[in-house]
């Protein structure tokens, strides 16, 4: 495995991998969710980069960007063990250098949900994404379905700017007890952890009432919002019942599947989990 930091590094070395490649981004610390997209790509790329870069363009004012968890030297040794053939490890500065004023934005799946509490969040992630892509010109690139809105701006940025690049979205990875896995769940003190599985149980009990026939989103939401405030530690910020695809509130009888998706505060933690209901 190889590692680069540089521009020029990186061109040097993508130079000499078979095609296809695949792209697994990330920002480090990473856990059995990060791992489980490089073994997805492992089998369906021939060469495969990742990436690991903490970008600060997607952080808002008051969030953790000093905080955020890092440890290099263990993330090089897991994705060696994954099979990795090439770690670009870029710097802030050579991403967004003095004077930096071009950016990429996705306008209408980008405001609800994520979008509508950290308004700069996506424009910081449709732009290092672009620059990724571009840098490291992959056939395939791999993200989580925790992020599902994400995933879906990512989709649609793909889609719009013609990029030929497949977006392959896998299945989010959880613990034991249901909590997904993310690098700021080791924020979360012994008693915050426990609680943290409430997201699951609350995203179940509205899918559990789906499968029983239940189409009322109101009444999805409602089930979500009762089992996460039966938690003293969770600070409900949101809860979705929203159609897949445009990411817009269900307010009609749900006929075409929806997104159940939700960001709650345990302690002062922000987790985010949803689960996709399909028809």
């Amino acid at each position: 495995m190889k590692t680069v930091k540089t521009f020029s590094e990186l061109r040097v070395a993508r130079s000499k991998l078979a095609e296809p490649v695949g792209l697994v981004p990330t920002m480090g610390y990473l856990h059995e969710g990060h791992l489980s997209l490089a073994r997805r790509a492992r089998q369906e790329c021939t060469s495969l980069i990742a990436t690991i870069f903490i970008n600060p363009t997607q952080f808002g004012p008051g969030e953790d960007l000093s905080t955020y968890p890092r440890d290099i030297p263990r993330d090089l040794e897991l994705l060696e063990k994954e099979g990795v053939d090439l770690v670009w490890i870029p710097n802030a500065i050579d991403m967004y250098p003095l004077g930096f004023q071009s950016w990429v934005r996705v306008s209408e799946l980008t405001q609800p949900l994520e979008g509508a509490r950290r308004p700069e969040h996506f424009r910081g992630v449709t732009t290092v994404v672009t620059k990724l892509f571009n840098a490291t010109m992959p056939q395939k690139a791999y993200f989580g379905q925790k992020d599902a809105q994400q995933a879906a701006v990512i989709r649609r940025m793909v889609s719009d700017l013609n990029y030929h690049i497949q977006i392959v979205v896998c299945p989010t990875v959880r613990e034991p007890d249901g909590l997904a896995m993310s690098s700021r769940n080791t924020y979360l003190d012994k008693d915050e952890r426990r609680a943290a599985a409430v997201l699951y149980r609350a995203l179940n009990t509205a899918q559990d009432a789906y499968l029983k026939g239940e189409r009322d989103p109101n009444i999805l939401r409602s089930l979500m919002n009762a089992e996460l405030i039966s938690e003293p530690f969770a600070r409900p910020q949101y809860v979705s019942c929203a159609h897949p695809d445009t990411l817009m509130e269900h307010f009609g009888r749900v006929e075409d599947g929806a997104l159940l998706s939700m960001a709650v505060y345990i302690g002062g933690t922000r987790l985010i989990d949803n689960i996709l209901l399909e028809e």
